[in-house]
């Protein structure tokens, strides 16, 4: 049984905008992954902090294409 690897795609600041590209993703079929960090496990997570943007490493060249038109969506190069 193979497992899937997932592949940072690029980067938003701010939850709210992650979920946005999560939704276009999703409807396009993809699985996607958000992952926001915290500095401590006692800080609050704000609205606005960086959220990391994955899916399956099969879906990254579709995901990427998709998302060349978010000004904002900072794109992880391939070698990363």
């Amino acid at each position: 049984m193979s497992r899937t690897q997932y592949i940072k795609i690029g980067e938003v600041n701010g939850r709210w905008k992650a979920e946005i590209i999560e939704s276009l993703l999703s409807a396009q079929g993809m699985e996607v992954q958000l992952i926001q960090d915290a500095v401590t496990h006692y800080l609050y997570k704000g609205p606005f902090d960086l959220v990391q943007i994955f899916v399956p490493d099969k879906m990254v060249l579709e995901a990427r294409e998709l998302l060349k038109s978010f000004d904002e969506f900072q794109l992880t190069e391939d070698d990363e």
